[in-house]
């Protein structure tokens, strides 16, 4: 299994809307490490939600119910889109500011390159995350 960071600012598609609707696909993606990440996931790998803009914190969890296939929203077959399903929402918002003060996840690819709205989150990273969820 794999794990994933994905960003999306709440005005455009936030957690809410995501669980009114159970699952998405996560499209519109134009950075080709974003996408290349989006090709790599397999079906049942984690997620973790992320709004992105003034709130910068995970929200909650989802996991990938489809794995890629050409983005309906592109011109061409470059782009890729996944399906994600809805998962638990997180008892508090995990800031940036908590992740970045833990010093564990400081090699995180969130804080070390953090423009990216697809990224690897290590299975140590995501155990730290949803410890700092109790």
């Amino acid at each position: 299994m794999n794990y994933w960071l994905a960003k999306s600012d709440p005005e455009t598609y936030g957690w809410t809307e995501f669980v009114k609707d159970k699952k998405t696909s996560w499209d519109g993606v134009r950075n080709y490490a974003a996408r290349n990440h989006l090709k790599t996931m397999k079906t049942g790998d984690e997620i973790l939600f992320y709004h992105s803009g003034k709130v910068s914190s995970i929200i909650g969890r989802a996991t990938v119910g489809k794995e890629f296939y050409t983005d309906p929203t592109a011109d061409d077959d470059t782009w890729v889109s996944v399906e994600f399903l809805v998962g638990k929402p997180f008892k508090k918002e995990i800031s940036l500011q908590m992740i970045k003060a833990d010093a564990r996840l400081k090699n995180m690819m969130l804080v070390k390159i953090s423009r990216l709205s697809v990224s690897v989150v290590t299975e140590q990273e995501f155990n730290i995350i949803l410890s700092m969820d109790k």
